[in-house]
């Protein structure tokens, strides 16, 4: 069969061992394909992570296009139809770790911009690439590191495009204009050890604070708005105990998470926590991490370029969701510009056997094609 250079980058990559924070060689490949095409080509690395920022023009308007080489484990090899980083296309498919999130979009992006640049060298404004290897991992050196920079020499960006697997049933369906804010916390409360036939002489961390997690469980936080779905909290792990069946265990220690919109703050759903803690009376502590607040971006001149372009080559009426994990457009968003998710189909994210058809992969280069004559192409 025929290979369109789109496949054949995306072969390349994903034949790319990059679990994270390893970017494995890609963002080379990456920057030897953009450089000939007039990109001025920056690494900016931080510890273990690889973060590439390439730009070519200087005026505005400024479109960027933000991704991730690294990739998530493989999981056991042995469940795989075929080795995770040696690419196979079968019925149509392409199999590899990282095929639906995001090596394909990546390869997409950069073969958008190369048909882009050969018909319109002389195209308006500028594109950009920022593509780290941090992204699934600690997300602390990667794209929130080159932002800070990015925004410390002042340098605007107008529009972002970010290439994560957005897409629900078919290509195209769904669009991400904003992510839920996501809140960690890892309770721990205080008991007393002891035999289960004194429990007078004990005290049992896991009878005192049932009704709380329970109540917990069962709290309403929001309702939500027409941007986001309300509020939700699940727990993820709880454990107490020592494995026998004749000690009351000294403490409990559970962990939960919460997916909020921005009905509410993270100040707020830390206070009604120990509100609702406190008011049980037992000793705990609880620790707090933020991954990221809520963001919802403007629905302007990219979105209306998107949802157009997405027509135009599938003709599908797509849908603006914020729904999902968190992503790195957390980050992006913080330098004021439009920013979106367009990206394959996410059934076999983070999965056993991820793919993406093969078809799929050709409608999102030309997506993104299409973006970049609506918002960059020149008269």
């Amino acid at each position: 069969m025929s290979i369109s250079k789109t496949l054949e980058l995306a072969i390349e990559l994903l034949t790319e061992p990059s679990v994270t924070p390893n970017d494995a060689g890609c963002q080379k490949i990456i920057a030897n394909r953009l450089q000939p095409l007039g990109f001025n080509i920056e690494t900016m690395n931080k510890g273990e992570v690889s973060n590439l920022y390439a730009r070519r023009g200087k005026s505005e308007p400024y479109l960027m296009f933000a991704g991730h080489t690294d990739v998530v484990p493989p999981g056991p090899v042995e469940h795989w139809s075929w080795p995770p980083f040696l690419p196979k296309i079968k019925d149509g498919y392409l199999y590899a770790r990282g095929a639906a999130d995001m090596k394909s979009s990546l390869a997409a992006m950069v073969c958008a911009c190369e048909d882009f640049i050969r018909d319109y060298p002389e195209h308006a404004g500028s594109i950009g690439f920022l593509i780290t290897s941090d992204e699934e991992g600690t997300a602390i050196d990667g794209t929130r590191y080159v932002v800070d920079q990015l925004i410390a020499r002042q340098e605007k960006i107008n529009y972002c495009v970010v290439g994560e697997a957005s897409s629900e049933n078919q290509f195209g369906d769904t669009i991400k204009v904003g992510r839920r804010g996501s809140l960690n916390g890892v309770l721990l409360v205080h008991g007393k050890q002891g035999h289960v036939a004194y429990p007078h002489k004990a005290d049992n961390p896991i009878h005192k604070s049932l009704a709380a997690l329970d109540e917990l469980a069962k709290t309403k936080w929001d309702d939500g708005n027409k941007h986001f779905p309300p509020t939700t909290l699940q727990m993820s792990n709880i454990h107490a105990g020592t494995n026998a069946n004749n000690v009351i265990p000294n403490h409990l220690e559970a962990s939960f998470n919460f997916r909020f919109s921005n009905a509410m703050t993270s100040d707020q759903l830390r206070k009604q926590v120990h509100d609702i803690l406190d008011k049980h009376h037992f000793k705990y502590d609880l620790e707090w991490q933020l991954s990221g607040e809520p963001f919802l971006s403007d629905l302007g001149d990219l979105f209306h370029a998107t949802t157009a372009a997405i027509k135009k080559v599938t003709g599908v009426k797509t849908n603006a969701s914020t729904t999902g994990g968190t992503s790195d457009g957390r980050f992006i968003i913080k330098t004021g510009c439009e920013l979106l998710e367009i990206g394959p189909i996410n059934d076999s994210i983070h999965k056993i056997d991820e793919h993406i058809s093969v078809e799929e992969l050709e409608l999102l280069k030309q997506v993104y094609q299409q973006v970049l004559m609506g918002l960059l192409k020149t008269t």
